[in-house]
């Protein structure tokens, strides 16, 4: 299973929808950065 994490807090998105099809203007709910601070992470 695909995951990506925040580059500038840590948080970890895993939830049910694919991250790709999150909205462009989506933003960490911990940190507010935005999607593009994200990084995919392999299991």
């Amino acid at each position: 299973m695909t995951k990506y994490v925040c580059s500038v807090c840590g948080w970890v998105y895993d939830g049910e929808e694919p991250f790709e099809d999150l909205p462009d203007d989506y933003t960490c709910p911990m940190c507010s950065a935005p999607k593009s601070a994200f990084n995919e992470v392999c299991e």
